[in-house]
């Protein structure tokens, strides 16, 4: 470590130590920001023969039950990092410099299996029936549902898993350290919308080193440091692909891309039905380019959502439809009325040379036509107009001829 980041270590254990109980909270809303302390925090923690690796796990500890959320939320983005610490040091056998980061983890959890007034807690999932829409599935795409008695009579129903009472543990031993490790996992994933790319980095790399050291892929990943396998269990394999889902969608396509190959590879050696079932879930749902999204702001995974109601149709009745057809039927009215009328009308053929052939003068021509049209205009609506006029007039109108003569 360099003298720097000692320095930025040793003020912050200091400075939280002095701090008045009324500016906890100002200084928590603060901590986030300062990305230079973050740093030399993992720099701590990397470290297993570091001198500050105990005060700061004591520190973190303190900052998880002091009840301040934001607080809780600085010690949870280093978990991922504490828990390849001391798998990378259980492994190697050396368990006295791992002393201190196990007591975090241990306090940790002691701490989240029990609610306010020190009752264990009874965690609850609600399982969505694939007959309903959420936001990782639509009906519509799974195909047609036989509805079956037994299937209607389960229509609409949740499934209700429930984890838990889950017991105090005042050690980590090999028979229950992926039991506490699982669970912790879990409470990180909780608060995964809160976490910041540095966590999700780390969360992504660890995953990627517990599953491949010990492995022919350990050379190709070039992995140095730990060598021994490290075993894992199903359910910690899939908390750790419930991460690395997260980090597909927030920017750390890459490290997620490789984290969650290296996962269904161990899975593959390991044959865990439950890790191969999601990963190859996550595989096929991903998109074929990567995902660019941006790291600032509300992060959230992308889907989508087909509405759940049908849209209106283009043809549907609403007032104005009905209005707008009114006025169509009122438009349509008239000029059928216009067509009746213009019906008993016969434009009348006009001849334009004489007997002889002559043609006429220009002026007597214009005259001549002006005339005539007025006298046949005036008599064809003197005839329709006039209501004696019945059917028998009719054939007289429409053998109507006229010429006009020079």
């Amino acid at each position: 470590m360099l003298a720097l980041d000692t320095g930025l270590v040793e003020e912050w254990l200091s400075e939280f130590k002095t701090l008045p109980e009324a500016s906890i909270s100002s200084y928590a809303t603060n901590l986030k920001d300062k990305s230079a302390l973050i740093s030399s925090l993992y720099k701590v923690i990397q470290d297993p023969q570091s001198e500050l690796l105990e005060p700061v796990c004591h520190q973190l500890f303190e900052f998880y039950r002091s009840g301040e959320e934001q607080l809780l939320r600085f010690t949870l983005q280093f978990l991922p990092e504490l828990m390849w610490c001391y798998l990378a040091v259980s492994a190697s056998r050396d368990l006295q410099s791992s002393g201190c980061i196990e007591a975090l983890l241990l306090g940790v959890y002691n701490l989240e299996i029990v609610d306010k007034e020190g009752h264990s807690k009874v965690l609850s999932f609600t399982i969505p029936s694939l007959s309903k829409p959420s936001v990782y599935h639509e009906p519509s795409s799974i195909g047609s549902m036989a509805l079956t008695e037994g299937a209607l009579s389960q229509h609409g129903l949740s499934k209700v898993v429930y984890s838990g009472p889950h017991p105090q543990r005042e050690m980590l031993t090999a028979q229950n350290r992926f039991e506490v490790l699982t669970f912790l996992l879990l409470c990180y994933n909780a608060a995964l919308s809160y976490m910041p790319a540095v966590s999700l980095q780390s969360l992504c790399q660890i995953c990627s080193r517990i599953c491949v050291c010990g492995y022919p892929r350990q050379q190709v990943r070039k992995y140095k440091g730990v060598n021994s396998r490290i075993p894992v269990s199903s359910e910690f394999m899939v908390q750790m692909l419930t991460g690395i889902y997260y980090a597909f969608y927030n920017g750390e396509w890459d490290l997620a891309r490789k984290a969650m190959d290296d996962v269904l590879y161990r899975a593959q050696l390991e044959l865990y039905p439950e890790p191969l079932l999601v990963a190859n879930a996550i595989k096929a749902s991903l998109p074929q380019g990567a995902m660019k999204s941006s790291k600032e702001g509300t992060k959230c995974i992308q889907v989508e959502i087909t509405p759940t109601s049908s849209r209106i149709s283009r043809n549907a009745v609403t007032s104005m439809s009905i209005r707008g057809h009114r006025w169509k039927r009122h438009e349509q009215a008239e000029n059928g009325n216009d067509a009746t009328e213009m019906g008993n009308f016969i434009i009348p053929e006009i001849s334009v040379t004489n007997v002889s052939g002559e043609k006429p003068g220009n002026g007597e021509k214009s005259r001549a036509l002006a005339e005539n049209d007025v006298q046949h205009i005036q008599g064809v609506q003197e005839t329709a107009t006039d209501p004696r006029t019945d059917s028998k007039c009719m054939p007289e109108i429409r053998r109507q001829k006229s010429e006009i003569q020079i």
